[in-house]
């Protein structure tokens, strides 16, 4: 019996994974689409980072990936000094599990 809940959960699990895909009333699959940044109201760094995703999206992913570790430190660390400054030093801390 139990065999038989496993079967019928896997198949209910395919239906649910395959269905909305074949009652989509969008018609066909788009081929050949082409995603661009709209640089015309841009300046300054939004359009440098712009043009770069429009030009060179491998090049924009590695920025991107850049600034983000580069914000998150600096938001630590600044938060790791707020924090020391108001009498909460996180350095020392002792685990007790």
């Amino acid at each position: 019996m139990k065999a038989f809940f496993y079967r019928l959960f896997a198949f209910m699990s395919v239906v649910y994974l395959l269905v909305p895909d074949l009652v989509w009333a969008g018609g066909p699959k788009a081929e050949m689409l082409v995603h661009v940044a709209d640089t015309r109201l841009c300046s300054g760094v939004f359009l440098y980072f712009s043009n770069m995703y429009n030009e060179n999206i491998l090049m924009f992913g590695i920025w991107t990936v850049v600034v983000i570790t580069a914000l998150g430190s600096g938001f630590g660390f600044a938060m790791d000094f707020l924090m020391a400054r108001t009498g909460l030093d996180l350095t020392s801390r002792e685990l007790h599990e």
